[in-house]
């Protein structure tokens, strides 16, 4: 099921969403200080390309111990994407998402985009895992 969902999804938005996560990565990684933001758009980018059948948890949470991106650091980290990249993705996300509410057959996508826009205000921290 969660094969056909995530086919639906990229016609339903999730390309261009992604492209726009892949986007953000390069515009970071043409810094050496972006490289971290980066590598964590690039992956965010995968999962937004196909969401269906896994889920962005913290770190923390997966591995039973706090690391650098779990921290005040990552914290730091997060707030510096907010002003940089976050608020544009996550407004992108919720574009999608009012686009996809208006039929309900949209609506589970509607529900996933939104799930992203709350990722893309602090990626930092996160990893993606799939759903059992």
């Amino acid at each position: 099921m969660s094969t056909l969902l995530n086919i639906l999804w990229v016609v339903l938005g999730g390309f261009f969403m992604a492209l726009g996560w892949w986007f953000a990565g390069c515009l970071m990684a043409l810094t050496i200080i972006g490289l971290p933001w980066a590598r964590a758009c690039f992956v965010i980018g995968q999962f937004s390309l196909w969401p269906f059948g896994r889920e962005a948890v913290d770190r923390s949470a997966v591995n039973g111990t706090d690391d650098l991106g779990t921290g005040a650091v990552g914290l730091l980290g997060n707030i510096i994407w907010f002003v940089l990249a976050g608020w544009w993705l996550a407004i992108g996300h919720v574009t999608a998402a009012l686009a996809n509410f208006i039929t309900i057959i949209g609506i589970p996508f509607g529900v996933q985009h939104l799930k992203l826009a709350v990722v893309s205000l602090s990626p930092i921290g996160k990893t993606i895992v799939d759903k059992h």
